[in-house]
């Protein structure tokens, strides 16, 4: 049980280490600002395209129908700025990757006193990097249809089917959390997808901790767009914790 909260205590780890390392905060601001300005021009243009749906839904009904206008306005509201802060989720660590990857970089020579050495930005390796980040991504995609599927099938199940359901899907969650946030070391050192699950299972419990805490940062609108830096940081803190010898895992 120790050990689970030890490694939920990385993002706080990580909010520490950043605090004392203030030249690692230019890896985290433009990402963060082009993440802002992405979701609130996509989250204003769908507001506004919803608005003006509703406005057309109830053109013609008795003026009692104001209200229920309101009332789907406000429900409209909630969702976009949950599919909104989920989309910025996914996709900022994309957009942020350059950033992050550095960002990581820094923190275990901070960490180990060794600086990585990055292969050259040959339009051969950015092409590569970019093959395997898609991958990457599809790799993601297809374990969370795979067990995700079956576990919404569990609802079927009365009562008990429900609880199992929910636990699968925060176990799922977790574990997507674990791997986008140890992504940057592991990636560095060109890991396939089933060494990178392996590091996670490994790690067990602290890695659970980690990927719960992380899971709940990211699940909460606005602070999600500064939960992913430093979840980024929390999760390359608690890889060189791990691999204190510099080895691969």
């Amino acid at each position: 049980m120790t050990t689970f909260f030890a490694g939920a205590s990385y993002p706080l780890r990580a909010l520490g280490m950043l605090s004392r390392h203030p030249a690692l905060w230019k890896y985290i601001i433009v990402p963060v600002l082009l993440n802002v300005l992405i979701g609130a021009t996509l989250y204003a243009g769908l507001l506004f395209a919803g608005f003006r749906g509703i406005d057309a839904l109830i053109a013609g009904l008795p003026e009692w129908a104001t209200v229920i206008a309101w009332l789907l306005r406000g429900l409209l509201v909630v969702a976009l700025l949950i599919a909104t802060g989920y989309l910025l989720v996914r996709f900022g660590v994309v957009i942020g990757s350059p950033f992050y990857g550095r960002l990581s970089e820094r923190l275990e020579e901070y960490r180990n006193g060794v600086a990585f050495d990055a292969p050259p930005p040959t339009v051969g390796n950015v092409t590569r990097d970019i093959a395997r980040a898609i991958l990457f991504e599809l790799k993601k995609l297809i374990l969370a249809l795979i067990i995700g599927a079956p576990t919404l099938l569990l609802n079927l199940i009365p009562v008990v089917g429900t609880v199992l359901a929910t636990a699968g899907g925060i176990a799922l969650g977790a574990t997507i959390s674990c791997l986008d946030f140890f992504d940057p070391p592991l990636e560095r050192r060109r890991l396939r997808f089933r060494e990178k699950l392996g590091f996670i299972r490994r790690g067990l419990p602290a890695t659970a901790g980690f990927g719960l805490i992380c899971l709940g940062l990211v699940s909460i609108p606005f602070l999600n767009l500064f939960a992913v830096p430093l979840c980024i940081t929390a999760g390359t803190l608690f890889y060189c914790d791990r691999n204190a010898d510099h080895r691969s895992v």
